[in-house]
């Protein structure tokens, strides 16, 4: 190669540092954000991440408290102080209507049914445990226990059957002998769950399904 081949080289290698200088003095602050966004946000998700392994502990620690106080005053009382939001509240109000089973405890159950902030896991947990209380008119219960039995739900069939129940209190025997002979043939129903269907179509008169057992 000539010298002015080597030269005109050279010099082009330089334009091409400079221009890549230039550029790097005139977006390196994007890369160095980035590289700040990438670190802050990992060291942001680490510490959510312990800030809810803290809460979680703390909650547990006071249910389990709550749940070994000496009487059912005591026991209120615990359960009320615990401050929580979303489904820990849910799972407060549950605990406590199990343990204690007084009238505040069915209505928080009741008004965690429709509550939008609550896992539909929760709603329909707290529904069922408040249409199982046996303190509300059977009719209530069963527009309660409705929305239970759609497709898919994780307490069809027991909503189902509370609902059947609910139905002979209101007198209406065939629909509730109709009802429990599907929960005989429906594969989510346990073994348990069909043989009180199968006891109560006998009691109503009725004849179970053959090959439902």
């Amino acid at each position: 190669m000539s010298n002015p081949d080597h030269f005109i080289d050279e010099v082009t290698e330089e334009l091409r540092r400079d221009r890549l200088f230039a550029m790097m003095r005139k977006y390196g602050w994007i890369a160095v954000l980035l590289v700040l966004l990438i670190v802050g946000g990992t060291a942001w998700s680490e510490w959510r991440k312990a800030q809810r392994e803290a809460a979680a502990e703390a909650l547990g620690d006071a249910l389990s408290a709550a749940l070994e106080s000496g009487d059912d005053a005591a026991r209120a009382a615990a359960f009320a102080a615990i401050r929580a939001e979303g489904d820990a509240r849910a799972l407060v109000a549950l605990l406590r209507a199990g343990v204690l089973g007084d009238e505040e405890s069915f209505a928080a159950l009741e008004s965690l049914s429709a509550a939008p902030e609550i896992s539909a896991l929760y709603r329909d947990l707290a529904a069922l445990k408040r249409a199982m209380a046996g303190d509300i008119a059977a009719g209530a219960r069963i527009e309660l226990l409705a929305p239970l039995t759609r497709a898919g739900g994780p307490f069809r069939v027991l909503a189902e059957e509370q609902i059947a129940m609910a139905e002979i209190e209101l007198g209406r025997q065939e629909a509730a002998i109709s009802r429990l002979q599907a929960l005989l043939l429906d594969n989510d129903a346990s073994q348990p769950l069909r043989q009180r269907a199968a006891q109560l179509i006998v009691a109503l008169g009725g004849e179970p399904e053959a090959g439902s057992g």
